[in-house]
């Protein structure tokens, strides 16, 4: 396992290089000068040549990417420009905002998902199975700033039954402790029951929304999968044998079919991570994206070329857990490895 995970970082190294490489180069030339904008309207030429000498633009294309590499060798992403703090200080405040509100809209669908697809599977033809499809075909279809725009709209304007979408607590409420980061966990750990009623609640239509962009493909892969499965000779081998259909569904069927599950997963994961960027905005959520966004505007390069590198991380993490729980889930796949 060690070693598997160890061949898997070996070969993400290249890919972060890449991610490194094109990151820098693309902020370079994206439209807009950095010193012009920071410096302000009215500034005259020699004071946007100061600020272009003091920021190191200046300094030619090479010169500029080593000393960005030495900066990142020693774990200084630089400095934001619009809030004067460092990015890494930034990335580390933000993203347990952009980490809960992901997880918690994964873990939803998650819960719909799965059991809508294994019983769309197990009952073929019958409404379950529509509605399997229709919930898939809704969720392809709608935008995901549009869903959460229209949540807005029907649960806090018309019906008032969702809280003010500005971030992740109301003006009444204090954030807890910080043990994790994640507001839930941490208020509960400090036994503070508003704060989690009042985190939950402003969490509710931000998760929903993501959940419904990633109940589509979880739902449908989850029907595939067992259709393919529940054809198989194994299992019309366990129930001419007479064992349970629960036995038959989770110990044998949905066992097997946990694979293409697993790799849809990392996938939904992927793009929950991208769409965040739309969902934190339109509810104000202050994690990770809004603050790209934001620095993107602005044409502050430093807190872009973070986000990029800090999600490219992710992704690489990410995939190797996948790998990883590959292993666990078929034990050929760990002897093939």
């Amino acid at each position: 396992m060690l070693q598997t995970a160890l061949k898997r970082i070996a070969a993400s190294v290249p890919s972060l290089v890449g991610v490194v490489i094109v990151t820098f180069l693309l902020t370079r030339v994206l439209p807009g000068d950095t010193a012009s904008y920071f410096a302000g309207p009215a500034a005259t030429p020699e004071a946007i040549a100061e600020i272009r000498q003091k920021l190191g633009l200046d300094q030619s294309l090479p010169v500029q990417f080593w000393n960005y590499i030495g900066d990142l060798v020693h774990g200084n992403f630089g400095l934001s420009l619009t809030t004067g703090q460092p990015v890494v200080n930034e990335i580390a405040a933000r993203l347990p905002a952009s980490a809960e509100l992901t997880l918690a809209g994964l873990i939803l669908a998650l819960v719909i998902a799965l059991p809508l697809g294994i019983v769309a599977a197990l009952r073929q033809g019958s409404w379950v199975d529509h509605v399997c499809r229709v919930v898939a075909t809704a969720g392809v279809s709608l935008p995901v700033f549009f869903t959460g725009l229209l949540f807005v709209y029907a649960f806090y304007f018309l019906l008032g039954w969702a809280p003010a979408p500005l971030g992740r607590l109301d003006v009444f409420a204090s954030a807890p402790p910080t043990v994790t980061g994640f507001y839930l966990i941490d208020s509960l750990i400090a036994r503070d029951f508003a704060t989690f009623r009042a985190t939950l609640a402003q969490l509710a239509l931000p998760a929903i929304t993501l959940a419904v962009f990633s109940l589509a493909p979880i739902a449908r892969i989850t029907r595939a999968s067992m259709l393919a499965v529940l054809g198989s000779e194994f299992i019309r081998t366990a129930r001419a044998a007479g064992l349970e259909p629960s036995t038959i569904v989770i110990r044998y069927a949905l066992r097997n079919a946990l694979l293409p599950i697993v790799t849809t997963l990392g996938m939904v994961f992927s793009f929950l991570l991208g769409a965040n960027v739309l969902v934190e905005k339109v509810f104000a959520w202050p994690g990770i994206g809004s603050y790209a966004v934001e620095a993107l505007i602005a044409s502050d390069y430093a807190p872009v070329q973070g986000f990029v590198l800090a999600m490219a991380i992710l992704y690489v993490f990410l995939n190797l857990c996948i790998d990883l729980l590959y292993g666990v889930i078929d034990p050929r796949v760990r002897i093939e490895a």
